[in-house]
């Protein structure tokens, strides 16, 4: 049976430390001899109808490393943007392709396509979730507080959107404590929550920044405007007052905390300069992490 990648749960818990684990020995390997190539021959097509710099970066360069062909298709260049069904190109690409990345707006489009694919779907972002760059935020806090994701204390500042919505599902499956600080009309999804509770989530949800801070050891935040959202952005930048991480907010958290956001980030909104760019921060290997653990995913649902 074909698998896709739409959010963390298509993995079990053994399945995403292996995906975890083997993206640490391709990091060990890039540049070497023994670098594995297991899709020599293959294409992965990377559809883009979303704005991208580190996913297109990343597959393109994991899909190469990995022996694979990447054929990028921007949706503007493409009958996707004249009217052509998802389905319809799901059952094309299935006849081109041996996988497809699809970055989009609605998550019912990238459903769509995985549902009449017969190759592997891997969510690039959607609307509802971004589970790839969950990969790389749990590889990266594995490297700074060692291997067990279980018990680690995660603390979201922001907005309750598709970032927060895959910190959830994670904390679902790797077993971590999650707690979300989002102001009133910002909260997350509730039935996104509702299922990760009901598989045994530790998942709770605050109002206020200092409520979710106190001890945790990894805090994590987004953008208040994602794409799409530009023209609330004077409305958001009202809401999210007081939800800066900053030197002060970094205080109440574990002495040796760090910091993570999946990029691109504003200085002096949502995070400070001093914070992002200071000791705490592990953006820039969250960043690279994006293409060990891509590989890792791709490897394993192709091979």
């Amino acid at each position: 049976m074909t698998r896709h990648f739409l959010t963390v749960s298509d993995l079990s818990r053994e399945e995403l430390i292996g995906v975890l684990d083997r993206a640490e020995e391709l990091k060990a390997l890039r540049g070497t001899p023994a670098h594995p190539r297991p899709l020599e021959g293959k294409s992965v097509a990377v559809v883009f109808e979303k704005a991208s710099t580190r996913t297109r970066l990343s597959f393109e360069v994991g899909i190469y490393e990995l022996g694979a062909q990447p054929v990028t298709l921007i949706s503007k260049h493409t009958q996707l943007d004249r009217g052509e069904l998802v389905e319809d190109t799901a059952r094309m690409l299935s006849r081109y392709v041996h996988g497809a990345v699809y970055r989009t707006f609605g998550h019912d489009r990238l459903e769509a396509l995985a549902r009449y694919a017969t190759i592997p779907v891997v969510n690039g972002l959607s609307d509802k979730f971004h589970p790839v760059q969950l990969l790389a935020d749990l590889m990266t806090i594995r490297q700074s507080c060692g291997p067990s994701l279980e018990g680690v204390r995660v603390a979201w500042i922001g907005d309750g959107n598709n970032m927060a919505h895959s910190w959830i599902v994670s904390a679902a499956v790797a077993g971590f404590d999650l707690v979300l600080a989002c102001p009133p009309g910002y909260q997350p999804n509730e039935q996104v929550l509702a299922d990760a509770r009901e598989r045994g989530a530790s998942v709770r949800v605050v109002k206020r920044p200092d409520e979710a801070l106190e001890g945790v050891g990894v805090v994590t935040t987004d953008v208040w405007a994602s794409m799409g959202q530009e023209g609330e952005a004077t409305e958001r930048k009202r809401a999210f007052s007081g939800f800066i991480i900053d030197d002060a907010a970094m205080k109440r958290a574990a002495p040796d905390a760090i910091f993570l956001h999946c990029l691109p980030a504003h200085r002096g909104e949502e995070v400070s300069a001093s914070v992002i760019d200071g000791p705490q921060s592990r953006v820039w290997d969250e960043a690279e992490n994006r293409l060990h653990t891509q590989k890792a995913l791709l490897e394993w649902l192709i091979v």
